[in-house]
């Protein structure tokens, strides 16, 4: 049984908190184990408030969708049978299921995993194309069927997928197609090929791509590996239809044509350095008339060393379209982590150099660099650290041509604090910070908000007696950034979840 009481703007933005009717509902989960190798899961009117907000991701200059991964209990079981090739199941496409149920198991050398469940909908749905993707509002339910069945043949397996959604007021996807995977040796040979029958939805004012037509294409994807202690070689080419769509999975790019091969040699020298590797690698992509996306050519090197020290540096030279052009694009991209002491762990990530502007479709200069890091002061506390900063200098249309002055700035900061009383009990902060600014001159004459973010703060304690019998309560509050540069509240909560498992 859930309880929640909010709190919104009265009239909007920077306008008075109203207090809003006091919310209840309740939902029920079961579980069942036939045997040690089944399980039969079946949830009615979930809820998943104790789960943690997803770690924002910069979505500045991006031209296809961001994924994020699935956290929710009921769609982790089993979810290592709905990882192939392509990835034509996230069940975090199902965004508000109103029931679900779930059978997982093994019989013999085969395993098995098939999910039905009902979506109220809501949410955004991706709309892709081939140099980049597009949402629309998921205003339907929908009703959601996914299948897997393996059949294992020692260290290989081929398998079989199935993935079915059926839209109220009309509407289809239905995506069939086997994969497998041959292990011998060092070699390793994977690949996959699905077909998609679609009827969109008939709904135009949401989109130009909802017509209500029908669509039938294909997408394939085969990889090919070879591994020694020194030689390393991999290769893989991808094959998507303009029309293929799989609305149960991320996949967020089609019409394509994907060459890719890398190649690497390892050195495993005495001392502080205990692997290092060289590698090349090049990757070149057209869409389906042949005309060029995106290649690259890439030099490089990794390493393990002492103190759990590793890191990969490489230059990329690109040539990658935007619009009805190719630019040429350079950048040395890098990461590095280390763990120097037993109760801390830190990594940098990103690039620097050259970067295209994709809204105006101009190259430009700049720099994305991610930091985390993990420190445990004790074996009760812990805090997680995550900042993304990311920026684009392009040259002005008027003046000297030789000066960059800033595009945008973004940026986000997270810190996730818990402390663990007991196996039994915890209780987590989480704030986050998004800021971005943008300069609306740079951008003319397409029209852009000069600042946009937010800050939001969760607080969660949870007492768990045992298996989903637990009591979790929650505070969460957040602000919005105005154009004037000022924090106006958004909304606060206050919740309770309290759950109690009947067990034989």
């Amino acid at each position: 049984v859930t309880a929640k009481l909010e709190q919104t703007p009265r009239q909007g933005l920077g306008s008075p908190l109203h207090t809003r009717d006091f919310e209840s509902d309740a939902g029920l989960d079961a579980k069942w184990n036939p045997s040690a190798d089944t399980a039969v899961d079946l949830t009615l009117n979930p809820d998943f408030s104790q789960i943690e907000s997803d770690v924002t991701a910069i979505s500045a200059n991006e031209r296809f969708a961001i994924f994020y991964p699935e956290k929710r209990p009921f769609f982790l079981e089993g979810v290592e049978l709905f990882s192939t090739p392509i990835q034509a199941v996230y069940t975090r496409t199902i965004t508000a299921p109103r029931w679900g149920l779930r059978s997982t198991g093994k019989f013999s050398s085969n395993a098995y995993t098939l999910l039905v469940a009902q979506d109220r909908g809501g949410g955004l749905v991706v709309l892709p194309g081939p140099n980049g993707s597009d949402f629309t509002n998921q205003d339907f339910s929908s009703t959601v069927a996914i299948g897997r069945l393996r059949h294992d043949y020692g260290k290989s397996f081929v398998s079989g997928l199935l993935t079915d959604r059926e839209n109220q007021g009309g509407g289809h996807n239905r995506v069939l197609g086997p994969d497998f995977q041959w292990r011998s040796g060092n070699q390793t040979l994977t690949g996959q090929l699905l077909f998609s029958d679609t009827v969109t939805p008939n709904r135009p004012e949401a989109t130009d791509q909802w017509m209500g037509q029908k669509l039938a294409s294909h997408a394939g994807d085969i990889w090919w590996s070879y591994n020694s202690p020194r030689l390393d070689l991999f290769t893989e080419y991808k094959d998507f239809g303009n029309d293929f769509r799989a609305d149960d999975g991320f996949v967020p790019q089609v019409g394509f044509r994907e060459n890719f091969g890398e190649g690497g040699y390892t050195f495993r020298p005495k001392g502080f350095f205990s692997r290092v590797r060289t590698f090349a690698l090049a990757d070149y992509q057209s869409d389906t008339d042949g005309e060029l996306l995106f290649r690259e050519v890439s030099f490089g090197t990794g390493f393990d060393a002492k103190h759990s020290i590793n890191g990969r540096f490489r230059m990329s030279y690109v040539r990658v379209r935007s619009g009805t052009e190719t630019f040429p694009r350079r950048q040395l991209v890098y990461s590095l982590s280390a763990s120097p002491t037993g109760f801390l762990t830190a990594a940098v990530s990103g690039w620097v150099g050259e970067e295209v502007d994709f809204i105006r479709s101009r190259l430009g200069r700049g720099a994305n660099v991610r930091l985390s890091a993990t420190l445990r002061p004790n074996d009760h506390l812990s805090f997680g650290l995550s900042s993304s900063l990311l920026f684009l200098n392009v040259v002005p249309d008027t003046g000297p041509q030789d000066e960059y002055h800033r595009l945008f700035t973004a940026q986000v900061e997270r810190l996730r604090t818990t402390y663990t009383f007991s196996s039994k009990a915890f209780l987590r902060l989480i704030t986050q910070n998004v800021r971005n600014r943008n300069n609306p001159a740079r951008y003319k004459p397409v029209g852009v908000r000069r600042r946009s973010g937010s800050v939001t703060d969760s607080l969660l304690f949870a007492y768990k007696l045992n298996f989903q019998t637990v009591i979790y309560v929650g505070l969460g509050d957040s602000n919005t950034l105005t154009e004037a540069n000022h924090l106006e509240a958004n909304d606060r909560q206050l919740f309770l979840k309290m759950s109690y498992a009947f067990q034989r």
